[in-house]
């Protein structure tokens, strides 16, 4: 790859967040470049947000942190999350969401709202983002467990960034448990089908 990409990755507490950002990074050092990971996850096992940056670059990456407007992939694993970070994306570039519904504990309580779909969709749409729903949970469910929704997800950005399947693979394979290769396999290639629909 010759081309500088930044990702900002968004979701909550649980559902493998900084595992998919540790295998992008991996993935970037796979493909030669130089690669730099920052996250926060201080509530993170509470069910709280969790937040990753991950910046590949074919010469030298001099800060973790990607800027508002300068994502050019937002890999959202809950919708509300993908509302709460649209404004990382930069005009033109590709929000993956995962169709996933977790409803915070002030909607729970009733003293917020859930967003609708169409507040998602134009706050995307105001910054021409191309836009990539995914239904992470089920997909992985039908591999073999909903845990593997990350890499579902992963599955469907590698529709989008041109490197060969089988770096992806590998990077995967030094991550993921042996006992689970195959489930995880069958969840990636459900999600890069899922992209390319």
């Amino acid at each position: 790859m010759t081309a500088a990409v930044n990702f900002v990755l968004v979701g909550v507490g649980g559902q493998g967040t900084l595992l998919a950002s540790n295998i992008l990074a991996d993935l970037g050092l796979a493909a030669g470049l130089d690669v730099k990971k920052s996250e926060v996850h201080g509530m993170s096992q509470r069910g709280g947000s969790v937040v990753s940056h991950v910046r590949w670059h074919p010469e030298a990456v001099h800060s973790p942190i990607v800027g508002l407007g300068e994502a050019d992939i937002l890999l959202a694993f809950e919708k509300l999350e993908a509302l709460r970070f649209t404004e990382f994306l930069k005009v033109g570039g590709t929000a993956v969401v995962n169709e996933m519904e977790i409803v915070p504990i002030t909607v729970s309580a009733g003293t917020g709202v859930y967003p609708r779909d169409g507040d998602l969709d134009a706050a995307l749409a105001a910054v021409s983002a191309r836009v990539v729903k995914v239904p992470g949970e089920r997909l992985a469910q039908e591999a073999g467990s909903v845990k593997a929704a990350n890499v579902v997800l992963l599955g469907a950005i590698s529709r989008l960034l041109p490197l060969p399947e089988d770096v992806w693979w590998k990077c995967l394979e030094q991550r993921v448990p042996k006992k689970f290769l195959e489930l995880n396999r069958v969840a990636f290639a459900a999600g890069r089908a899922a992209a390319a629909e």
